[in-house]
């Protein structure tokens, strides 16, 4: 029986005991989702007619009005996130340091305060019949101060003799944040980069506390002014919403995907050549190589 410092192998009856531990939990839990599935479908949520909402004209454009609005708030708060990291990761590496020490105090605060507060704030305070730009820049500030973290990891990851050799060229400090440290950086975070972006994707859902129309709006105002034989349509909306959310979050992570497998078919950098092998010219009497 093989074991380890902090794993002992089970033997035969802890093997035979967790075998039967995981049949009597997949047995509850199949027969919890028995359950829901039993009351919704006697309420009538899985009938025909619960899906049949989805046919009406009104309806579909409720549903892309929504799409539409959570796109243009992603895409707003997706580029001025990314622009905003780019300048707070700087700053944060910058030699000056009242600099440095406003830069984190920034990041370290809109990290740390829940972003529905944030974008509560600045719908109560400044932007209360412009609820998008509350959204926009609620999400600009909690992400990109995520979005800084991660580029400032990336630049530190790189290389010291990357820069110097920069230096040593005599490029200027912006020059080398520039054309040297920063590219590296985002190409070695890009997933992680990514990945914050499809939280924002998902965060934009948050807009509809303060009432702006994006598509968990959408979906909850039909879901709760909707009746269908005296029952609001509350599974077939889920489900469909989640789907549109699901794939949403599939199709920007299949372009990260792509992408990320461009950069790495990329060819970077001067080949060095093969060095090239001396043969002696046998037929020179003093044996020197032939030109």
């Amino acid at each position: 029986m093989s074991s380890s410092v902090l794993f002992d192998a089970p033997g035969p009856k802890a093997r035979m005991r967790n075998r039967l531990y995981a049949v009597i939990g997949t047995a509850g839990l199949l027969a919890l989702l028995g359950f829901v599935v039993y009351r919704l479908a006697s309420k009538g949520q899985f009938d025909g007619a619960m899906w049949d909402i989805f046919n009406y004209a009104g309806v579909r454009n409720s549903i892309v009005t929504g799409i539409v609005s959570t796109l243009q708030a992603f895409a707003m708060a997706g580029v001025l996130s990314l622009v905003l990291a780019v300048l707070l990761a700087v700053a944060r590496l910058s030699d000056h340091k009242p600099v440095s020490w406003v830069a984190t105090g920034i990041i370290e605060l809109f990290r740390a305060v829940p972003l529905l507060i944030t974008i509560y704030v600045l719908w109560v305070g400044f932007f209360t019949s412009e609820p998008l730009w509350a959204v926009v820049i609620g999400l600009t500030l909690y992400n990109g101060a995520v979005q800084a973290e991660v580029l400032r990891a990336g630049i530190v990851a790189v290389p010291k003799g990357q820069s110097e050799a920069a230096y040593a060229l005599g490029m200027s400090k912006t020059q080398v944040m520039t054309t040297v440290l920063i590219p590296q950086a985002v190409r070695s975070m890009l997933p992680t980069i990514v990945s914050q972006l499809v939280v924002t994707l998902k965060d934009t859902s948050l807009g509809f506390v303060i009432t702006y129309e994006e598509l968990l709006y959408a979906g909850r105002q039909m879901a709760s002014t909707i009746l269908v034989d005296g029952e609001n349509p509350y599974v077939p909306v889920v489900l469909v919403f989640g789907a549109i959310y699901v794939a949403m979050c599939l199709a920007l992570s299949a372009l990260a995907n792509w992408i990320e497998r461009r950069g790495r078919r990329t060819k970077t950098g001067i080949k060095v050549a093969e060095a090239q092998k001396a043969t002696p010219d046998m037929g020179s009497a003093g044996g020197g190589a032939a030109i």
